[in-house]
């Protein structure tokens, strides 16, 4: 029997007082002063029984709209994608679902198994040597990044795409402030970084160039090029942000001379849930290997020869000396990781390839679609599951009835740019059907006019 809250009872309470050696409740907060101390009723609802508050709050929870109530095409950072029914599985197991940190190893190797596995695919989908044990999120590990680079060239100038997602853009000021970094906005144009703007900003202050790929629109950037313009600057660093799943058919980051390749693993096993928790990921070359922030996880033999994993290479200045501390990042999201590890492995290198194949198909259907719809579609060039569409009226009107028929419409490009006010950023991943895209663009195309 599955029990949401078992009451303490009389009995355990007197134990309790007993231990700590107290009379009473009132007892414990004789060290306040009564004139401090709250008099009267608080102002909140009467107490409901367990059956009528249950009821209340599944009302409540029936009035969001979901993935599983409507059919969405938004994404900009948190997609609707499909999650093998074995992720739920594992990570609700006890040893997984309330370990934290794994300090001790000899009663930990499952928990720093899975993280070791997840640094072993994550350094194989980007194509870089080492990678931690993961970071709260992709904004975090995109600003982690960005600090590391001024740390290790000693420069304060960092050259940013705008083409990155504007959140992880306000998380990087935001580090910034910190270290005192400047950082300079490159433009985007067409959907793309101005490579242009890029090459005359870039000189031997620079300490690294912040590009994302796919990048915020959807669009893939030439990393090859990027990489030509940083070949006269030797100490300048290229540190690229990536939708690890865009990585099962798009050439990885580290075939590009990428220093620092972090992004979101939301796609792997972690559903959309309202924005997060979500799973950063932060993958670099050895040479940087002991300044990464957080925790990696390392394989090694006992002293029976037996294999084993444990903590390694931790930068103990994060602990001890935070003074000297390049991050203060000192913990890992562990449960999210182990989600993205299990869906990749069942998933498997052959099906991650074909998800994101299918992804890249199905998206380039919709834009077909719009365009034989009569919608200007403002991407013209390599994209993954993301384009842009220009409409009529503002997009949140557009939204807010695309809501009413049953869908979640795509970004509201206008909230970031006031250039692209009503214009629309769709999202179409695997999951979506060819009756469901026909219908959401002939329901756009209603509500447009």
């Amino acid at each position: 029997m599955q029990h949401r809250y078992i009451p303490m009872t009389t009995t355990d309470k007197q134990a309790m007082l007993d231990t700590i050696g107290v009379a009473s409740t009132d007892e414990l907060f004789s060290d306040i002063p009564e004139a401090v101390r709250f008099k009267g009723d608080l102002n909140i609802k009467p107490a409901k029984s367990e059956y009528e508050l249950t009821k209340e709050l599944t009302e409540l929870a029936g009035q969001n709209s979901h993935l599983q109530s409507h059919t969405s095409f938004l994404g900009a950072g948190v997609y609707h994608h499909y999650i093998p029914s074995i992720v739920d599985h594992v990570i609700s197991r006890s040893e997984f679902y309330t370990a934290y940190t794994p300090y001790q190893p000899e009663i930990s190797q499952g928990e720093l198994q899975a993280i070791f596995e997840f640094q072993t695919m994550i350094c194989e989908m980007t194509g870089m040597e080492v990678a931690n044990s993961s970071m709260y999120d992709g904004g975090t590990a995109l600003a982690e990044a960005v600090n590391l680079s001024a740390g290790q060239t000693k420069k304060k100038k960092v050259l940013v795409s705008k083409a990155i997602h504007p959140e992880s853009m306000e998380v990087i000021y935001t580090y910034a402030k910190g270290f005192n970094l400047e950082i300079v906005e490159i433009d985007h144009h067409d959907g793309l970084t101005d490579l242009n703007q890029l090459r005359n900003e870039l000189d031997d202050e620079t300490a690294s160039v912040v590009i994302q790929y796919p990048n915020f629109f959807g669009q893939v950037e030439p990393l090859k090029e990027v990489e030509s313009l940083l070949a006269d600057q030797k100490k300048t660093m290229m540190i690229v942000s990536s939708n690890p799943l865009a990585l099962g058919y798009l050439t990885p980051p580290g075939e590009f001379g990428a220093d620092i390749v972090v992004g979101d693993t939301q796609v792997f096993g972690i559903p959309a849930q309202f924005g997060g928790p979500h799973c950063g990921y932060f993958a670099t070359t050895k040479k940087l290997m002991r300044k990464v922030p957080g925790r990696l996880v390392g394989q090694t033999v006992d002293e029976e020869g037996r294999r084993g994993f444990v903590l390694t290479l931790q930068a103990r200045e994060q602990h001890i000396r935070r003074d000297k501390a390049t991050s203060n990042i000192c913990s890992n999201q562990a449960l999210n990781a182990l989600a993205s590890s299990v869906a990749m492995t069942a998933l498997g290198k052959q099906g991650i390839r074909e998800m994101a194949v299918l992804n890249m198909k199905k998206a380039r259907y919709a834009k077909k679609a719009f365009e034989a719809a009569g919608f200007e579609v403002l991407t013209n060039g390599p994209f993954f599951n993301e384009f842009i569409v220009k409409v009529d009226q503002p997009v949140s009107n557009i939204n807010e009835k695309l809501l009413q028929r049953g869908f979640i419409g795509g970004y509201d490009l206008g909230r970031i740019d006031q250039n692209l006010t009503n214009h629309m950023l769709v999202a179409v991943t695997e999951v979506r059907s060819k009756d469901e895209i026909d219908q959401f663009i002939k329901e756009v195309g209603e509500i447009n006019g």
